[in-house]
């Protein structure tokens, strides 16, 4: 299938993370970042801009903002507020501290929450947010620079862990602590000498329960285990304590789809039953390698890519739930000089139809660009 561009030289263009809303409701608008430099991480006085395409005026780009808090893979958490049709949120730093703006791309009209965002409920009124600081410091490209980490020599901090932030009166209140989930018994491991951190946070459908992945580092490398937790951050669930789990999706209010090695040593997509840890592999025989899979809520179809394989090229495709079909829709080459903090993963992020598909790629030659792919006649 082909991949259009939708967004062109000499300055470079992306969208970031695979779970946020980069349509609008109608499927008309597509949000969008850029930047003019690329191969080496963000620095404190590197200052990215927020745009829109209007994919019914030619792919129109039109500049809405600038943020100096953002990094790669994540971008600025830039991403449509759930349930309208015209506001958006983005993360930014201003005198010393990071917070976020709410834009309507309509009026103009823009306020700012003194506090960063991660994640928003299906309402549109809550947000969570963990410790970008600190996130800067144990995974670069995943935090942003500018802010030292007060913890950075703390193994386990009582004051940072997850946020759950009132968009409405600009409000945040420390829902979960990093001492607290640090605390909970790891079976296969004492943890408490390990640095800790969370880090991809997605709220489930119906808004009840919160996902995140609790992070830590020993000296045999990096270990994760999958949580969910009540908006209050009551209720903690580990989903997944394998040791390795990566990225995920929810696929209803009670099940989320993750790369796991809670079925096999290889790594398998599984889905989880958030209420009990449950788990069922899916698409072992097609599905043999971790990606950024993602889905509406209820869905038949998942979109999901792939990392390169040995001739640079990333992969795009959908793969049917019920019947285990799996329908390529791209091969992408990743070159070369897009590789560790700076790649440029496809990172697919679905239409409100479920017809459409974005991506970040580098293939064309033409920089970190964003690209649509139309598989209505797959799903049809």
């Amino acid at each position: 299938m082909t991949a259009e561009p939708l967004t062109t030289g000499p300055k470079h263009h992306w969208f970031g993370y695979y779970d946020k809303l980069q349509f609008d409701p109608s499927g008309r608008y597509v949000l969008g970042m850029e930047v003019e430099f690329e191969h080496r991480p963000p620095t404190p006085d590197d200052t990215i801009a927020i745009g829109i395409i209007d994919l019914h005026d030619g792919n129109r780009w039109t500049e809405l903002g600038h943020s100096a808090a953002w990094c790669w893979q994540q971008g600025c958490m830039l991403q449509w507020l759930p349930g309208s049709d015209s506001r958006i949120i983005w993360n930014d730093r201003e005198r010393g501290c990071f917070d976020s703006h709410i834009l309507d791309v309509r009026t103009g009209t823009k306020e700012t929450v003194p506090f960063p965002v991660y994640t928003v409920a299906p309402d549109g009124k809550t947000a969570f947010a963990t410790d970008f600081a600190r996130n800067n410091d144990t995974r670069p490209g995943y935090g942003y620079p500018g802010i030292p980490d007060p913890n950075r020599d703390v193994l386990a901090p009582e004051d940072s862990g997850l946020w759950r932030v009132d968009l409405e009166p600009g409000s945040s209140e420390l829902i979960l602590s990093l001492a607290e989930v640090a605390a909970l018994p790891y079976p296969h491991a004492d943890i408490r000498n390990a640095k800790h951190w969370f880090n991809h946070l997605l709220v489930s459908p119906d808004g009840s329960r919160l996902e995140f992945l609790h992070r830590w580092t020993t000296e045999s490398g990096r270990q994760t285990r999958m949580l969910t937790c009540a908006p209050d951050g009551s209720d903690v669930r580990i989903v997944d304590d394998c040791g390795v789990t990566s990225h995920f999706i929810w696929l209803d209010a009670h099940h989320i789809i993750a790369w796991s090695k809670a079925h096999s040593d290889r790594g398998d997509f599984c889905i989880f039953d958030e209420r009990t840890g449950d788990f069922e592999p899916i698409g072992t025989d097609v599905m043999t390698v971790d990606g950024h899979v993602n889905c509406l809520s209820d869905a038949d179809w998942i979109v999901n890519d792939t990392y390169p394989d040995r001739d640079r090229i990333r992969s795009l495709y959908l793969y049917h739930l019920q019947t285990g079909e799996l329908v390529d829709l791209a091969g992408l080459h990743a070159p070369p000089e897009y590789n560790g903090e700076w790649r440029c993963d496809l990172h697919p992020r679905l239409s409100p139809d479920g017809t459409r598909v974005t991506v970040d790629s580098a293939h064309a030659g033409k920089g970190r660009q964003i690209y649509l792919v139309n598989f209505s006649e797959v799903v049809a």
